[in-house]
C-alpha cells in the first residue's frame, strides 16, 4: 500500500510534499478515531524493547532522527507511529530561512536524499511554544546548532542559548558541528574548538538541579584519526554519547547518473549509501573505546537487516529518516518484531 502511496508523492517536489504530508498528518490527526487508528496499527509495546541509555528509559530502541520534525510541529502526531524516540532541530538560537532552494533531492535508484537545508527553522523559542502544549510524552531530543551568520569564534554563544532555553522541554541534547551544509561548521568537530564548545555546555549542564544527556553528532567523513579524538573527546569531555552518523558528502558508488548526481551539486547524501560507512564509524567506535559510552546509530536503515546491523556494530539505539520516507511508517514496526524475534 505505501509502495502506491510513495509513487505518487514521488511524483512531485520533494520539499513541497514534506510540508504536504506534514499537513496531511495534522487533519488526520483530528479526525475521531484515526489517531487511535495509527497507534493500533503501528505501536508496538512489548517490555523485552525497553532500553534504558544515557539515564532514560526508551520504550524501544527506534526513534526518528534529526531534521524531519525540525521545528516540532508534529510531535503528537508522530507519536502515533510507534518510536521509542523523537528527536526535533537541528535548532538555532535565531529564525533562519536556510540555503536557497531547491535544496531537496532524491536519488531513486539509490534509495537516497541529498540535502543541502541548511538549517532552515523557525529558531528554538518558536519551537519551545509547541512543545509546552504537546499532549504526548514521547521522549524528546533536542538537535542543536550555530546560526549560519555566526563566526565560529562565538559558536559556543549560540549552543548555549538553545541548550539554556530548550532544558525545561527535551529529555536529551545533541550537539550538531557535523552538517556539511553550514559553512564552516565541520571545523569545529576539530579537537580544540569542539572540546571547549562541550566543556562549556557540561559546565552550564552540570550546575543545573538535574543535568540532562548531551550527545555529540559526527559526520560519516572522519579518518580514523579524527574518530579517535572523538572517543578523546568523549572522555575528556564526559559527554555522555555520540550520534553516528550524519550525512555524507561522498558520492562513491552510486548507481544514479553522474550527470544527474552532478547537476545536484552540494549537499549531505543520507539513506542506503551511508549505509555502510554508518556502520564501520559506529563499530569502530565501539570497540576502540571498548564501548565506553552509548551510540545512537543512524545511515541508511531501510530494512530490518539494516536496524540489526547497527545493533550488533554496537549501537544502543537508533534512528531512522530516510528510510522512514522510502519505506513508510511500517517500518518502526517492523524493526521492533525482528528485535524480538532475536
Amino acid at each position: 500500500m505505501y509502495k502506491l502511496v510513495r509513487f505518487f508523492l514521488f511524483l512531485f517536489n520533494p520539499e513541497k510534499i514534506h510540508h504536504f504530508t506534514f499537513s496531511l498528518l495534522k487533519i488526520g490527526y483530528k479526525i475521531p478515531f484515526k489517531a487511535w487508528s495509527w497507534r493500533k496499527m503501528f505501536i508496538l509495546k512489548d517490555s523485552r524493547l525497553e532500553r534504558e541509555v544515557f539515564g532514560i528509559q526508551f520504550p524501544n530502541p527506534v526513534g526518528l532522527a534529526a531534521g524531519f520534525d525540525k521545528d516540532a510541529r508534529l510531535i503528537d502526531e508522530l507519536s502515533c507511529f510507534g518510536f521509542g524516540f523523537i528527536e526535533i532541530g537541528t535548532l538555532t538560537p535565531k529564525p533562519q530561512d536556510g540555503n536557497p532552494k531547491p535544496r531537496l533531492f532524491r536519488l531513486k535508484e539509490d534509495s537516497g536524499i541529498i540535502n543541502r537545508m541548511g538549517f532552515n527553522n523557525c529558531g528554538v523559542e518558536d519551537a519551545i511554544i509547541r512543545l509546552k502544549n504537546r499532549k504526548s510524552d514521547i521522549i524528546i531530543g533536542g538537535n542543536i546548532g550555530k546560526n549560519k551568520l555566526t563566526p565560529n569564534d562565538n559558536a559556543t554563544d549560540d549552543y548555549i542559548i538553545s541548550f539554556n532555553s530548550l532544558f525545561d522541554y527535551v529529555d536529551y541534547f545533541v550537539v550538531n558541528v557535523s552538517s556539511p551544509n553550514t559553512p564552516g561548521l565541520r571545523d569545529l568537530q576539530e579537537k580544540e574548538p569542539l572540546t571547549n564548545l562541550l566543556n562549556s555546555l557540561q559546565d552550564i549542564n552540570n550546575n543545573k538541579e538535574k543535568r540532562k544527556a548531551i550527545l555529540l553528532k559526527i559526520a560519516p567523513d572522519l579518518t580514523n584519526d579524527q574518530l579517535d579524538d572523538i572517543i578523546q573527546i568523549v572522555k575528556d569531555t564526559k559527554i555522555d554519547g555520540v550520534i553516528a552518523t550524519n550525512t555524507t558528502i561522498s558520492r562513491n558508488g552510486l548507481k544514479t547518473d553522474k550527470t544527474k548526481v552532478d547537476s545536484i551539486g552540494n549537499g549531505g547524501l543520507s539513506g542506503k549509501p551511508v549505509s555502510k560507512r554508518s556502520t564501520e564509524v559506529i563499530k569502530y567506535l565501539s570497540e576502540k573505546s571498548d564501548k565506553a559510552f552509548p551510540i545512537i546509530g543512524v545511515g541508511g536503515i531501510h530494512s530490518e537487516e539494516d536496524a540489526l546491523e547497527k545493533l550488533d556494530a554496537g549501537a544502543s539505539l537508533i534512528q531512522i529518516y530516510t528510510g522512514f520516507i522510502y519505506e513508510g511508517p511500517s517500518l518502526v514496526k517492523r524493526i521492533n518484531k525482528a528485535i524480538l524475534k532475536r
